[in-house]
């Protein structure tokens, strides 16, 4: 079975995509290489990031490799918290403060419309690939489920009244962004 290196230390996400894309292709997390670093992380935009991460794990350890960046986009906030949305209420990351600081910035508003957004970049020595991911919904004002991370207690996707948390795994993982994004980087490495 080939070996891709999927760049992130978010157990959360490499469960996610794990259980996409497994029975297909091994995936390595950064610490099956050994990667204990802090892989840099500034773009300004989910695809620089993206980008940046996986060329960092291609350039220093070899391996073919797949890295995201994702994000919540909130239409009343002008898209924020976009590619901060892990750092939205500072270093260092803090679900629980991320969350708080969204619901006070959405108090009063009527506006609710958001949406989560997702880029994969993969990188080979040929080749370098981008797969994008979308998912519409709208931001709630309590918290409600345990599943999922982030955002997903907030987050209710068009046609469904439950949030992201409410979901199990499984239903999850059809629908999101990151499984939009990681689908079409599946039909890729089938393809190729």
């Amino acid at each position: 079975m080939k070996k891709i290196v999927f760049a992130t230390n978010n157990q959360h996400k490499l469960g996610e995509v794990r259980a996409m894309i497994g029975k297909h292709f091994e995936v390595l997390s950064l610490q099956d290489i050994d990667c204990n670093e802090d892989i840099p992380e500034d773009g300004l935009t989910f695809e620089e990031n993206a980008i940046q991460k996986a060329l960092y794990i291609k350039d220093n350890y070899g391996y073919d490799c797949f890295a995201d960046d994702s994000g919540l986009e909130v239409t009343a906030l002008d898209n924020a918290p976009g590619v901060f949305s892990a750092r939205y209420a500072g270093e260092p990351s803090n679900s629980q403060r991320n969350i708080e600081k969204l619901m006070c910035e959405m108090q009063g508003k009527e506006e609710r419309s958001a949406r989560f957004r997702t880029c994969v970049a993969y990188i080979t020595d040929s080749e370098k690939k981008i797969f994008e991911g979308c998912i519409e919904g709208n931001i709630i004002t309590t918290l409600r489920g345990f599943n999922g991370f982030g955002y997903d207690p907030l987050f209710v996707p068009c046609g469904y009244d439950i949030t992201f948390a409410e979901m199990s795994s499984e239903e999850k993982n059809k629908i999101s962004h990151r499984a939009i994004a990681i689908q079409k980087l599946i039909e890729y490495l089938l393809r190729n």
